[in-house]
């Protein structure tokens, strides 16, 4: 019989616990990927629209003096 791992979901086999252990990291990196608006594609663009509204306006002052 193979040997089980007491891991924090029970008793499992060792192939088991590796698999849960990558399963938790990627779930961990998406969270907190999402927690800083990586996925947000509306926040990009309201910062993409604003940083080009302040390029465009220095660059019109620039050219009127």
């Amino acid at each position: 019989m193979a040997v089980m791992i007491h891991s924090k979901y029970g008793y499992e086999p060792p192939e088991w616990v590796q698999a849960d252990a990558r399963l938790d990291r990627w779930y961990k990196n998406k969270r907190r990927a999402k927690q800083h608006g990586a996925f947000s594609l509306d926040k990009n663009k309201e910062v993409q629209h604003e940083s080009r509204r302040v390029r465009n306006n220095a660059s019109h002052q620039h050219s009127l003096l």
